[in-house]
């Protein structure tokens, strides 16, 4: 499907087909807001471009944005960005986010919750968003994210308890291992996996396999950024001269490419590219649209992660 805005045709997010997501269903192709006010190395975003982007991108058919109550700087919060952008909220909107960490007012994390401090996370992220209940709520677990009191299953059972008292809906997992899912399966459904996947970084090949086994979303994240970090870097040539290839068969962005591959992973990966630029939005929705061809995942396939 197609949109035409003012000097442009613009694929919308339905473009890409849709998967389920808890006892929702989303197009896959959603919206990350960790950019919208900016990164650490960013120049402070406009709010103005900040709340263009997330009206455009619902215009466009996005109907799935995955938020976090630490995503903030110190000029911009994401969660009020969302709240002030987009209420009343579209009944077909499904709003995601994470728990676990936190951080101060300077921006440090702070040590990882503990499964009695969830709940106040939780409701942290209902005040700032506005609503009585969040659709998806995904545990961030792992070592990148400081030591993790307790054990995953308390952290879990304590977002079943809030499950059960009508909180939130499904609950996802991110930053987790094949046997980590295994565990996590076995205390309660899992509707969503989160963790850091691209084409330059594809350690976890067999946990994407593992989901589409389970019929559980795979929501990767930085799925856009090269293998070295949160942000292309000028410095990193991996799979660049192989994704420019395929980009320039389609008229089509490096970026573009990368989210099409993303999506080209099975029908269950659902993308969700961040971003406070309203031009970049829309040439992030238009991937959705993009289809790759047996020759242009060929070229791809030869992109190794470092350390393969």
């Amino acid at each position: 499907m197609t949109t035409e805005t003012s000097s442009t045709t613009t694929a919308t997010a339905d473009a890409a087909g849709t998967w389920p997501l808890g006892d929702r269903t989303v197009n896959r192709l959603g919206l990350g807001a960790m950019r919208l006010g900016g990164m650490p190395w960013d120049a402070p975003r406009s709010r103005d471009d900040a709340i263009a982007v997330l009206r455009r991108a619902v215009e466009l058919g996005v109907d799935h944005i995955d938020t976090a109550a630490f995503y903030f700087t110190d000029r911009r919060s994401s969660n009020e960005l969302i709240s002030t952008a987009l209420q009343p909220y579209p009944e077909h909107l499904v709003l995601s986010t994470k728990v676990g960490p936190s951080r101060s007012r300077e921006g440090e994390f702070e040590p990882m919750a503990r499964p009695e401090q969830l709940r106040a996370q939780v409701e942290e992220n209902l005040r700032q968003l506005g609503v009585d209940r969040i659709d998806v709520v995904n545990l961030r677990w792992g070592t990148s994210m400081d030591k993790t009191p307790g054990s995953l299953a308390d952290h879990l059972g304590a977002l079943v308890e809030l499950r059960q008292a009508g909180l939130l809906g499904g609950i996802g997992i991110s930053n987790v291992t094949v046997e980590q899912l295994t565990e996590a399966t076995e205390i309660t459904p899992v509707v969503s996996v989160q963790n850091r996947y691209g084409i330059t970084d594809r350690a976890d090949d067999e946990l994407v396999r593992r989901c589409g086994e389970l019929g559980i979303a795979f929501v990767p994240f930085f799925a856009v950024a090269t293998a070295t970090g949160a942000s292309p870097d000028p410095a990193d040539n991996t799979g660049r001269r192989e994704i420019a290839t395929v980009a320039a068969a389609h008229d089509a962005t490096p970026a573009q490419i990368r989210l099409a591959w993303t999506l080209h992973r099975g029908p269950h990966v659902l993308a969700i590219p961040g971003t406070g630029n309203p031009k970049h939005v829309e040439e992030n929705i238009a991937a959705a649209g993009l289809r790759l061809s047996a020759d242009d995942l060929a070229i791809l396939e030869r992109i190794a992660s470092p350390g393969d």
